[in-house]
């Protein structure tokens, strides 16, 4: 009884297919996945794996065509656009490769915007933004724009803004993807730290391996299925260092 309390995620044979003029693409095909609160996973698989689908489904970005999908006790699959996007902005906070951060506003204007969107009052946005970017160490960087930060730091705005919420869940597509190796093990520092603190459950998707085994939990994905749920992945360089 416990257990079940305990998980944030579960599928129970979750596909999704996409229509290509006369064929059908079958992105996922089955998957069965159990996640549990606190969590830290990334999520591998060669191109086409089926990696960014599921994603997009954890993410309430997109709805399966079949199978089950129960995030935080609530059925996703039978809920409409307005209640997928309360979902989203209620326990889902997304971090992308490219940052996706307002170039003329400040990094305080940037993090608040989703509790604008959510109809904070500008005492509280205030409040709860300076309060994430302290959580990700910018807390003498909230008046900056993005051209006055380093890659590194823009990730960490984007991060603070993903934590602006307390979403249940953190969302990481590819976050190292554009930064090179000092500022990405900056990041990932940022991540070990709020798993350890936050207590949210975190899943990132990575082709990076030496990313990956910062991880407690690797998934791997191949055409379309799980192939392992707990991989074993070596990383030479990553020892050597």
């Amino acid at each position: 009884m416990d257990a079940t309390r305990d998980l944030v995620i579960m599928t129970r044979g979750l596909t999704k297919d996409y229509q290509m003029g006369s064929e059908t693409v079958h992105a996922l095909r089955g998957v069965d996945l159990e996640i549990r609160r606190n969590e830290y996973i990334a999520v591998m698989g060669p191109s086409g794996s089926g990696k960014s689908t599921l994603m997009n489904l954890i993410g309430c970005l997109d709805t399966p065509s079949g199978g089950e999908y129960v995030l935080n006790g609530q059925a996703v699959q039978d809920l409409d656009d307005d209640e997928l996007a309360r979902i989203r902005n209620r326990e889902i906070g997304f971090v992308f490769q490219t940052f996706n951060l307002l170039p003329r506003a400040s990094s305080l204007h940037n993090v608040e915007l989703p509790l604008i969107y959510g109809g904070v009052g500008s005492a509280e946005r205030r409040e709860r933004a300076e309060e994430a970017l302290r959580m990700v160490d910018l807390g003498d960087r909230m008046e900056h724009k993005p051209n006055e930060l380093s890659g590194g730091q823009r990730q960490r705005v984007a991060i603070a803004r993903a934590l602006v919420n307390r979403p249940s869940i953190l969302l990481a597509d590819e976050p190292t993807g554009n930064l090179d190796s000092a500022t990405s093990a900056e990041i990932m520092a940022v991540f070990e730290h709020l798993h350890k603190n936050s207590g949210q459950t975190i899943i990132m998707v990575t082709h990076e391996y030496d990313i990956a085994a910062h991880a407690e939990r690797v998934i791997t994905l191949r055409d379309g299925q799980i192939e392992s749920l707990d991989a074993d992945i070596t990383v030479p360089h990553a020892v050597a260092q």
